[in-house]
């Protein structure tokens, strides 16, 4: 039995196996939903998966004709839907036990972002693979902005938009047990801005932050309509935080580094040569901010 949970622990879940199987999925609607470079799901027939609790916590929303998502409405984090047609579809990232079995590929490559790199062995498939049947679905909001203008940003479902009109100064892989559950992905992708870089140009108001209760600083953004990850408030600081998976344009910045990876995931080893801290980083994201 695998067991899985939310980043605050309402919505709980476990399945039986043998899964049927599990993907890396880099559309650009994984990458929205989840505020991650990619997805990953674990598929299992429905007779063989179980919600043990916070049904009433479980928010869904519709991302295309094909595929219905579903996330905690308290915490943000991406749970099961059961309201797609064959298996159920489990993010990996919340898992709480290693499911035994490992991806087999990479969906989706065609639409990768810019500044993630896959660095494994995996077969991968521009789109769904094949013999799927599905039809593909992707936003068409991205595109590559010139020096002059600013980096936009926005949720799955639009409602929420940003703008930033300065350059990031740091960008970093995350693969704290925080991020990966907030995330429900193998690691999160943050970068910094300065704070006075960043407004909203709508939505606001749509935007939830969830606070980690035993975390000196953790907290979860997300747009209550779709789940989104969102821009992290700054608080007292210089800078905001921004999952780069909710821009619409290239960032220009690419990750420094990995941190935090003492807790990796043992369904996704790191293969690229980036550097990495088993912790913090030595430089954090603060101290670009001051060196300023």
């Amino acid at each position: 039995m695998t067991r899985g949970s939310c980043l605050c622990g309402t919505v709980r879940w476990e399945a039986d196996a043998p899964f049927t199987r599990m993907r890396h999925c880099h559309c650009s609607m994984c990458r929205k939903a989840h505020g991650a470079p990619f997805a990953t799901y674990l598929s299992v027939p429905r007779d063989r998966y179980r919600l043990v609790a916070g049904a009433a916590n479980v928010t869904g929303y519709q991302s295309s004709v094909q595929y219905h998502r579903a996330f905690c409405s308290t915490c943000g984090s991406v749970v099961p839907s059961t309201e797609n047609g064959g298996d159920v579809d489990m993010p990996a990232g919340c898992l709480d036990d290693d499911p035994g079995i490992r991806p087999g590929m990479h969906i989706f490559t065609g639409s990768k972002a810019a500044w993630d790199v896959i660095a494994d062995s995996l077969p991968r498939a521009v789109a769904y693979e094949a013999g799927n049947g599905r039809a593909p679905v992707a936003l068409s909001r991205e595109h590559a902005p010139d020096a002059s203008e600013s980096l936009r940003g926005s949720c799955l479902c639009d409602g929420v938009a940003y703008e930033i009109t300065e350059p990031f100064r740091v960008a970093y892989h995350c693969h704290c047990h925080r991020c990966q559950k907030a995330r429900s992905a193998a690691h999160t992708t943050n970068g910094s801005v300065a704070r006075d870089s960043f407004r909203y140009l709508r939505g606001e108001d749509l935007v939830v932050h969830y606070a980690v209760p035993d975390a000196i600083t953790f907290t979860h953004s997300f747009c209550r309509v779709c789940g989104s990850g969102m821009v992290k408030p700054g608080g007292d600081r210089p800078f905001v935080t921004v999952p780069l998976a909710s821009l619409d344009d290239d960032p220009v910045i690419r990750p420094f580094n990995r941190i935090f990876m003492n807790y990796t995931v043992p369904w996704f080893p790191v293969a690229d040569n980036l550097p990495q801290f088993g912790e913090s980083p030595d430089k954090r994201p603060l101290d670009y901010f001051q060196d300023a």
